[in-house]
């Protein structure tokens, strides 16, 4: 008899980290977000993650997500910068996510914002807003 050793492939999910609000309309451009990246990449795990008063928060998504068979999370924070949420708050969110899971590879990325790509995307944005020349 021959043994088969089956090894599971990793999965990678990502979590959209972003601060939260009251209003619940404030998470419309990043349900829009996650869609697309959904239709881009339907095979990857997305979900939202809000620093406070929204939810879910950083731990439930990730919990989700290694309900769903995720061995990596990659945290994208979709802050234009590196304010005291990035640099502290999501610090220490982040190790306690990896005390709490330490068998999932945690990767957290710099904030949206600082992508050349966006920062082109948003100058783009900006310029389509002025008036048209007459």
């Amino acid at each position: 008899m021959t043994a088969v050793l089956c090894v599971a492939k990793p999965m990678n999910g990502l979590i959209l980290f972003g601060h939260g609000a009251r209003d619940p309309r404030w998470a419309e451009p990043m349900l829009r977000l996650r869609e697309r990246i959904t239709a881009r990449a339907p095979k990857t795990p997305v979900e939202l993650a809000f620093l406070e008063i929204m939810e879910p928060d950083l731990g439930a998504a990730a919990a989700n997500l290694v309900a769903r068979g995720c061995t990596s999370v990659t945290i994208v924070p979709v802050f234009l910068g590196q304010g005291p949420h990035v640099r502290e708050d999501l610090g220490a969110l982040v190790e306690r996510l990896r005390a709490e899971h330490p068998a999932l590879d945690v990767r957290c990325v710099p904030p949206v914002g600082e992508d050349d790509g966006v920062v082109d995307a948003l100058a783009s944005c900006a310029l389509a807003a002025l008036p048209a020349d007459r």
